[in-house]
């Protein structure tokens, strides 16, 4: 039988053509580029700043990262800044030149890389126009949506069509942090990675279940990073809640009930915690991640998979790339 993949599916990545468009148009709408003494760009607005180094967008050096550490595929996705902060026309374009460019580069190493698809979700018609147009691209499996648009929750029901439309299609949403929960207490000690970005994770996660988008979408896909965030570890108390809270009363079934319904990756920084998290969710609801290339992920995410020893063979073959082959629609 053949070896399956190892699939990594949080893995960042900013394509040329996104940086070129932003340095071409984004003082018209925003934002500047700033170029440092060796070679790095950086992207500034009024609210974030974020770094365009080789590693992040060159695909030779990528592709020589994913051989030294035992990874076959990339999910390719963006992270901070995304489009949100753009006006909708101009969060259309960056949208569509990373989509383009994803698709380019799955076409270019169709073994290596597919894409996880870039919407301006703060205009949701405009979103789900490029849906349907990515959809048709070669290579794009998935949607990237931030953990919430522009202070806009994910419950909202703007965003419900271009769910209905992933749940027929059979594409997972992957989510992840860009405007973090507390941004105003977590400035210092980099709290607003260490603690605003699991946080928001779990926030955003609980505005889907008791938000009703998992019940509207029983096949929804939703696939959360750094372990869940707070998601997983605070269910017994979004549990609790359910039962004695007023707010809550529209609940049919606990929180818990809905842990299944969302895949989660490895970055949890701890191996007690995601064997915790294995034993909580199911092996085959816990996929691959690096967070590539940051400093906060895993440069050898292999190597957390094999330090978990209690893993019997088959739960191994599901975290490094059965679940991902399947939700992401790879071919062994």
């Amino acid at each position: 039988m053949a070896k399956s993949p190892v699939i990594d599916t949080h893995a960042h990545w900013f394509p040329a053509d996104y940086v070129r468009l932003i340095e071409k148009d984004g003082v018209a709408n925003g934002a500047t580029l700033e170029r440092s003494p060796d070679g790095y760009t950086a992207f500034v607005t009024d609210k974030m700043r974020q770094v365009f180094n080789p590693p992040m967008i060159e695909l030779d050096l990528r592709l020589a990262a994913m051989d030294k550490n035992g990874v076959d595929i990339h999910a390719l996705s963006m992270t901070s800044p995304m489009v949100y902060w753009a006006p909708p026309a101009f969060g259309l374009a960056l949208s569509q030149a990373y989509n383009d460019a994803a698709s380019a580069a799955h076409q270019k190493h169709p073994t290596r890389f597919v894409g996880m698809a870039m919407l301006p979700m703060q205009a949701p018609d405009l979103a789900l126009k490029e849906l349907e147009r990515a959809a048709k691209l070669p290579g794009l499996r998935g949607i990237y949506v931030a953990t919430n648009v522009n202070a806009t929750e994910l419950d909202d029901k703007g965003f419900w069509p271009v769910y209905a439309r992933c749940e027929a299609l059979g594409w997972p949403v992957f989510l992840h942090p860009v405007d973090t929960i507390g941004s105003d207490r977590t400035r210092r000690f980099y709290l607003r990675n260490l603690l605003g970005n699991p946080y928001d994770t779990g926030v955003a996660a609980a505005h889907l279940v008791f938000g009703g988008v998992l019940d509207a979408f029983p096949k929804l896909e939703i696939m959360l990073p750094h372990a869940g965030g707070t998601f997983p570890g605070l269910i017994g108390r979004l549990d609790h809640g359910t039962k004695v809270r007023p707010e809550l009363k529209h609940m049919k079934q606990p929180p818990s009930a809905y842990l299944r319904r969302f895949t989660y990756d490895t970055i949890g920084h701890n191996d007690q915690i995601m064997m915790n998290l294995v034993r909580m969710v199911g092996a085959d609801r816990v996929m691959l991640g690096s967070d590539y290339c940051y400093d906060m992920g895993h440069e050898r995410p292999v190597d957390v998979v094999d330090r978990l020893k209690d893993l019997t063979t088959t739960e191994r073959g599901q975290i490094l790339g059965q679940t991902a082959a399947r939700l992401l629609k790879i071919d062994g």
